[in-house]
């Protein structure tokens, strides 16, 4: 069966079986309005990212090790929990990106664990697109609030040779367990790598894997066997449910691409925090990550009946909609407990 033909086999029977409690219907990623004040284009030459000593391992060892890392332009934070990745750099668009992008960003990492020792096991480090620290508030998910962004994914030579979870795109969010009490949870995808190295596989693949089943178990997704941009996207429901959508391509997510959809850990999300990405490497002191691009994460939600944008932010004087230079398209608080 050819490669593309298999992925959407594979997308088509997720499709058939990817709600696990019947909720809102899906919502394609990027649908409402565009949020300017979060998210980034990259495209501003001048784009920087500032260390500020060594990175926090709160999650290990309860250090935090303040100021953080953050980007100049205010928009990108290290994570109090795990750390920032070792590089965070603007780089130029790998080729088939987004028409008229120029720039991205670069993350890999090699020290993930705590400053000064080595875990000798999987570790991962988190960089994190402010949302409530952008807004000064919270999301509602009866906003509808929904993230999309461009990955590349290196030819296979290029990824850490480990079998494992290499690149997770996730969301900081809240909402009532069982019992009813509200607490933090990140759902979101994870990439992993197959190793022809391994003895269960015979050839180099990626996988998509969502987090999380309502049992809190992961969900294997498609297989990915070549190596370019993919577009993914996650929505949020008024209900309180998850929608994973993903493609092949830079092109925009539309219904077809819906992949999974999911009350995550059984709780049902009542407000988004922040959207991060990790960064997971075997720390040993040799093996660096794979070399992760992104492009033009966006935020987008849909303002309830009689609201606008101007009322979701509680920062004085944001009420813009309009596209910023350099913004391909329709325009263009950290979680202090463990993320595992």
């Amino acid at each position: 069966m050819p490669r593309l033909l298999a992925f959407c086999t594979a997308c088509l029977l997720i499709g058939l079986i990817s709600n696990d409690t019947r909720g809102d219907e899906p919502l394609v990623p990027g649908t409402g309005e565009l949020v300017t004040i979060v998210g980034d284009s990259f495209e501003d030459t001048r784009w920087g990212y500032i260390k500020n000593g060594a990175k926090a391992s709160h999650e290990d060892d309860e250090q935090q090790r303040p100021p953080g890392g953050k980007s100049r332009n205010g928009r990108w934070y290290e994570s109090a929990l795990r750390g920032q990745p070792d590089v965070i750099k603007r780089v130029p668009t790998p080729p088939g990106g987004l028409a008229g992008s120029e720039g991205a960003l670069l993350l890999a990492t090699k020290y993930s664990g705590i400053p000064g020792e080595l875990a000798g096991k999987q570790m991962q480090d988190d960089l994190l697109m402010g949302v409530q620290s952008r807004l000064g508030r919270a999301v509602p998910v009866s906003w509808s609030p929904s993230c999309t962004v461009r990955v590349y994914l290196p030819p296979f030579e290029k990824w850490e040779n480990r079998t494992g979870a290499s690149f997770g795109i996730r969301a900081d969010v809240r909402g009532p367990n069982r019992e009813g009490e509200m607490g933090p949870y990140w759902p979101g995808f994870f990439i992993l790598f197959r190793s022809e190295t391994s003895k269960r596989h015979e050839e180099d693949f990626a996988q998509l894997s969502f987090r999380a089943q309502p049992s809190g178990r992961d969900r294997g997704g498609p297989k990915i066997y070549e190596h370019g941009w993919w577009t993914f996207g996650m929505s949020f429901t008024p209900d309180g449910q998850v929608h994973y959508y993903a493609h092949p391509g830079v092109q925009d997510l539309t219904e077809e691409d819906h992949l999974y959809s999911s009350f995550p850990y059984g709780r049902r999300c009542r407000l988004l925090d922040n959207i991060f990405f990790n960064v997971a490497n075997w720390e040993n002191g040799r093996n660096w990550s794979t070399p992760w691009v992104i492009d033009d994460p966006e935020f987008y939600v849909i303002p309830p009946e009689g609201q606008t944008l101007a009322n979701l932010s509680r920062r004085r004087g944001f009420s813009r909609t309009a596209q910023q230079p350099g913004y391909s398209r329709s325009g263009r608080s950290l979680g202090r407990t463990s993320r595992r």
